[in-house]
């Protein structure tokens, strides 16, 4: 297992909370709307090339709220910043879920911040068919066991977010849902405008989506391949929301694969 360890980096008045682990070359990682998982197998053998670099997000937890972040493209300019001054640019990045939304933003924005981009069931472009899954009127563990196609056939699910729910990870489930309410509430967890910033974007892009992904449906992956040119597709047979535990051997061939080229 590689070792990591969690910094703190001073951006814009705040301490970044940062968890790092790997060598090699940077390889930046954004979360999804509940907050940082967990180092997980995945991670084990990314690091085994790659410097991984995960930053919690403001309001989170461990970093503070910025109540200058009134939307997921202010978290992705705050994040653009970050970049900057950690002189990572140009660095490939991964985006899972909401991160993958924030990540769209800042490739959008600038896209010579990034080399490489794969955004995994990314939400941020509001479907043509299907509906991004509502968070909010379910409880957290409904929406934990939804993220999984088989729950019980996944075997790091009952590790992620620490494992048991304890009252202080309930406590961090609900300040990473109220975040992601007040940044993503209206319109919901999309941006009108994003799919017509990409258009004309020349960024390698890899979208990766679980076919039983119960929470982000095809037609994401569809309007995102559509907005940006060249994007390539790879489908994870079975998989859910989360096809970096579900089938973690598939995810970090292809993943590994498309940041070599």
């Amino acid at each position: 297992m590689s070792s990591w360890s969690e910094e703190r980096i001073p951006i814009g008045g705040i301490e970044l909370s940062m968890i790092k682990g790997g060598s090699g070359r940077p390889l930046l990682i954004f979360h999804d709307e509940l907050g940082y998982p967990g180092w997980m197998a995945w991670n084990d053998k990314l690091a085994e090339e790659r410097t991984l670099l995960f930053p919690l997000q403001p309001g989170f937890g461990k970093t503070p709220r910025l109540d200058w972040t009134r939307s997921y493209r202010d978290v992705g300019g705050f994040y653009a910043r970050a970049v900057r001054e950690m002189r990572l640019d140009p660095v490939d990045v991964i985006g899972f879920s909401a991160g993958g939304f924030i990540a769209a933003e800042m490739a959008a924005s600038d896209p010579k911040l990034f080399r490489r981009m794969v955004l995994v069931a990314p939400m941020g472009i509001k479907p043509a068919q299907g509906e991004i899954l509502d968070i909010f009127p379910m409880t957290i563990r409904t929406y934990l066991r939804a993220t999984v196609a088989d729950p019980a056939g996944t075997p790091e699910f009952t590790k992620i977010y620490g494992g048991e729910m304890t009252p202080e990870q309930f406590e961090a489930f609900e300040e990473a849902r109220t975040e992601t309410a007040r940044i993503g509430w209206e319109p919901y967890l999309h941006n009108p405008s994003l799919p017509y910033l990409l258009q004309g974007l020349h960024l390698p892009t890899l979208l990766v989506w679980g076919t039983r992904d119960a929470v982000v449906p095809r037609g994401c992956i569809d309007a995102y391949r559509s907005a940006i040119t060249g994007a390539q597709v790879v489908e994870i047979e079975g998989a859910g929301h989360r096809p970096e535990i579900e089938n973690s051997p598939e995810f970090v061939r292809v993943v590994k694969s498309f940041l070599a080229a």
